[in-house]
């Protein structure tokens, strides 16, 4: 007689956790995250950066075609790592919520209150039968009392940092940013640093055109070319 793992079964429902304790789906939506393309988020003196991996499967495709850094408001950017397509459902959805704040209240969404919009929704779908987790991890990043960056992952938590890293060798990359960042960075000094930890970690395979990056000052967004 065959025996069947311990975890078979634990793992076919969102909702049902293991014996241990884990929601099995959920640990599956982050290796999905670890399989993605690497994406990073930094925070300068007066602004915050964000670069990513495009990760062009094949010479035919058009390097415009593949966005991994997009806007989400004049004072709101974000990147993510894993299934992009997850990804795209959550970006549409924030632009909605900051453009029904604008419309209720008269201003901006604060960078905090977005990102509990985000970690909510992500939170929501590890609860119910019938749907999966997100498989992406989020960096958004923007500006209003001061620059911010914040991470969510598939599980719907989230937390503030000053620089981090998401997606393949994200590990690497985190080590190298704990070593060399510092608070005081100007912007020009934070595009530097994160093409060294890119050239670092992609190695060979690092090239500009692979690169994407945006920074998002109190003056507004702007596209950055590697």
């Amino acid at each position: 007689m065959v025996e069947v793992p311990q975890k078979m079964g634990y793992d076919r429902a969102t909702s049902v956790f293991s014996p241990d304790g884990r929601l099995l789906q959920v640990e599956y939506a982050k290796t999905a995250v670890n399989k993605g393309a690497l994406a990073l988020g930094i925070v300068c003196k007066d602004s915050v950066l964000l670069m990513a991996d495009r990760r062009l499967a094949s010479k035919l495709l058009t390097k415009d075609s593949v966005k991994k850094v997009l806007k989400i408001d004049d004072h709101v950017i974000a990147t993510a790592s894993g299934l992009i397509s997850d990804a795209r459902v959550l970006v549409k959805k924030c632009r909605i919520k900051s453009q029904q704040n604008k419309l209720v209240y008269g201003k901006e969404i604060d960078i905090e209150s977005l990102i509990k919009y985000v970690a909510d929704i992500e939170q929501l779908y590890t609860q119910y039968g019938g749907i999966r987790p997100f498989g992406i991890s989020f960096l958004i990043a923007g500006v209003d009392s001061k620059p911010r960056l914040f991470m969510t992952e598939p599980s719907g938590i989230y937390f503030g940092y000053k620089a981090r890293a998401i997606g393949q060798k994200a590990d690497e990359a985190n080590k190298l940013l704990e070593k060399k960042y510092k608070t005081d960075l100007k912007l020009n000094e934070g595009i530097e640093l994160a093409k060294s930890v890119f050239k670092k970690v992609l190695g060979k395979e690092y090239s500009a055109e692979r690169i994407e990056a945006m920074s998002v000052t109190p003056k507004g967004i702007e596209r950055i070319k590697v």
